[in-house]
């Protein structure tokens, strides 16, 4: 059986946690920055986990990892 090929895109995007769930980085953080709150710019910075509806397709994407 041959392997499996790793979706490149989706490595970058995501990462497994040790529990095994997947960390994404949140979207809306690129560009246009100063018509956003503060608070809101502060909570961008930080990871958040994936839906748990969303988990199976990226798991797919990411057979070793």
């Amino acid at each position: 059986m041959p392997k499996i090929k790793t979706n490149r895109a989706a490595a970058k995007r995501f990462k497994r946690t040790k529990s095994g769930q997947i960390k994404r980085h949140k979207q809306g953080a690129r560009h246009l920055m100063n018509s956003k709150s503060p608070k809101r710019r502060r909570n961008l910075r930080k990871a958040t986990l994936v839906d748990e509806s969303e988990v199976h397709r990226i798991k797919v994407l990411l057979p070793y990892s």
